[in-house]
C-alpha cells in the first residue's frame, strides 16, 4: 500500500531538532504561560491545579544531507533530546547494528554489559557483541540473560543484573546496553542508575513501544505487587539506537501494543499526525518500512521536545500519560505479563476519551474516531470483565500522578490535538465512566 506523504517527509537521511526555546510572558493572576519553538502553549490554573495544552504540529528542520560523517551509514534520522549536558541522539534507521561505530561512540570506558532476555538474546545478542567490539579488542562484553516478560519486571529479576555487575568487578567507567522491549529497557536502565551510583548506558530497543515511548526520555524502574512502575528513577541514555530492522520479528501482538503509543501522540498534540495514522494504518499493520519508519521518527520528535521541555515530569510530560492511568490498573489488576502494556493503555485511552466527553469537554466525532483507529489496529477498546470499579479505584488511587490525596489524569479537551492534565473535574463523570466499562 502506498504510503501518504507527509509535511516532513521521509528523506533519505534528516536531522531533527527539537531544540526548545522558552520566553515566558507577564502572568495574569493565577496563570502561568510558556512558549516553546514549536508554538507550544500551555496555560495552568495554578490554584486548580490544571494545566492545558495546545499543541500545535512540532516545527522542526530536516536537512537532505546525510547525518553521519561516515560514508554509507543507514543512519534515516537522527532526532536530538535536548538537554543540556546531558542531551543524546536517537538514530533510527535499517541496519544500524550492523555499524559498530553507532555503538562504540557512545561508550566510555574498556567494560561492557548487555542486558536482554531469553527471547532476544538468540536473536541479537551476538550481533551486538560484534558491533561493540569490531576494530577494538580491547572492549570486553558480558550479558545477563533476563527471563521475558512484564511478570519479571521486580526487584528480584533487578537484582541478577547487579549480581552480574559485580561478579564481573565492573567499575564506574564500564557502560551497559539495554537490548530489549520496555521491560528490558526500564530494568536496564534503573540498574545503570543504581550501580555504583551511576554508569552510562544505552538502549537498542527492539519493540515498537519501545522505540516510540520507553527508551526515550530517561524514565527507569521495575513494578511493585500494589502498582506498576512504582519504584525507579529518571535517568538518561547516552543514545538511542532503533534499528528498524529488528521489527521484523516482532510478534503481531506486539507491533499493535506499540501501535497505541504511536496513537496516543496524535491525540494529546499532534492532529496532523493522528490523521496520517487514520489514512496510513493498513500500511503500518502490514509493516511497510516507510511508514513505519516515519511513524518511529514522528513519535520520538513528539516525545523528545516534551522531554526537553519537563524533563521530571512537573507538568507537561505527564501528557504523555494519556490513558495510562487506567491502563495501569488493568495491568496490576489483571497480573503483570497478562496484558501487554499497549493493550492495557489502548483501553485505557478509551475510557478517558470517554471521560472527556462526558464531561463536555470534546465533541462525538473524536470519541468515534479514537474508536475507529484503535479497532482497526486490533487493540482492545473496553477491560478484562474481571476489572471492578473497586479494582479501578484502589489501584488509580496509588498512581504516580496522585498529588496530596487527589488523583489527577490527562484528558482530552477542545480540538483533536489538545488535551489537559488535571485534578479539577467532576467526580461523577469518573464514576459513569467506571461503571459503563465495569460489570461491577
Amino acid at each position: 500500500m502506498a504510503v501518504a506523504s507527509s509535511p516532513s517527509s521521509l528523506h533519505s537521511h534528516s536531522k531533527t531538532s527539537v531544540t526548545p526555546r522558552h520566553s515566558f510572558s507577564s502572568p495574569s493572576r493565577g496563570f502561568v504561560k510558556i512558549l516553546s519553538r514549536s508554538d507550544f502553549c500551555a496555560v495552568g490554573r495554578v490554584r486548580a491545579g490544571t494545566l492545558r495544552f495546545h499543541a500545535n504540529p512540532i516545527k522542526v528542520s530536516a536537512s537532505a544531507a546525510p547525518v553521519m560523517d561516515k560514508p554509507g551509514s543507514r543512519v534515516s534520522t537522527v532526532v536530538d533530546v535536548d538537554l543540556g549536558t546531558r542531551s543524546y541522539p536517537i538514530y533510527i534507521g535499517p541496519g544500524l547494528l550492523d555499524e559498530p561505530d553507532l555503538l562504540q561512540r557512545h561508550v566510555h570506558g574498556k567494560r561492557v554489559m548487555v542486558v536482554t532476555n531469553t527471547t532476544i538474546e538468540p536473536l541479537y545478542l551476538d550481533k551486538v557483541t560484534k558491533a561493540l567490539t569490531h576494530g577494538n579488542e580491547s572492549i570486553s562484553v558480558e550479558s545477563v540473560i533476563l527471563p521475558d516478560g512484564e511478570q519479571y519486571k521486580n526487584m528480584e529479576t533487578l537484582m541478577k543484573v547487579f549480581d552480574k555487575a559485580i561478579e564481573t568487578r565492573l567499575d564506574r567507567r564500564c557502560t551497559f546496553v539495554a537490548l530489549g522491549g520496555g521491560v528490558i529497557g526500564d530494568m536496564c536502565g534503573f540498574a545503570a542508575a543504581a550501580f555504583l551510583r551511576g554508569v552510562n548506558f544505552i538502549q537498542i530497543p527492539t519493540t515498537l513501544m519501545a522505540m516510540v515511548d520507553s527508551s526515550v526520555g530517561g524514565k527507569t524502574g521495575i513494578n511493585h505487587p500494589l502498582g506498576k512502575n512504582l519504584i525507579g528513577a529518571f535517568y538518561q541514555p547516552q543514545c538511542v539506537l532503533v534499528d528498524t530492522d529488528t521489527l521484523n520479528t516482532l510478534p503481531d501482538r506486539e507491533l499493535a501494543s506499540g501501535i497505541a503509543e504511536v496513537v496516543k501522540y496524535g491525540l494529546i498534540r499532534d492532529a496532523a499526525f493522528f490523521e496520517w495514522l487514520e489514512k496510513n494504518m493498513p500500511a503500518l499493520l502490514a509493516r511497510d518500512p516507510s511508514a513505519l519508519s516515519y511513524a518511529i521518527k514522528r513519535s520520538c520528535e513528539n516525545k523528545a521536545e516534551v522531554v526537553s521541555l519537563d524533563e521530571k515530569e512537573s507538568g507537561l510530560r505527564a501528557t504523555l500519560n494519556l490513558g495510562h492511568t487506567f491502563g495501569h490498573a488493568i495491568e496490576t489488576g489483571a497480573g503483570y505479563g497478562q496484558w501487554l502494556h499497549g493493550e492495557a493503555v489502548a483501553a485505557g485511552m478509551v475510557m478517558a476519551v470517554d471521560m472527556s466527553f462526558r464531561l463536555g469537554w470534546i465533541d462525538e466525532t473524536i470519541q468515534r474516531r479514537t474508536l475507529d483507529i484503535l479497532q482497526q489496529a486490533n487493540l482492545p477498546i473496553t477491560p478484562p470483565d474481571m476489572m471492578t470499579v473497586d479494582k479501578f479505584k484502589n489501584t488509580m488511587a496509588v498512581d504516580k500522578k496522585v498529588a496530596d490525596g487527589l488523583l489527577r489524569l490527562i484528558l482530552l479537551k477542545g480540538p483533536l490535538g489538545n488535551c489537559v492534565f488535571t485534578g479539577d473535574y467532576n467526580r461523577n463523570a469518573l464514576d459513569e465512566t467506571l461503571r459503563a466499562y465495569c460489570k461491577s
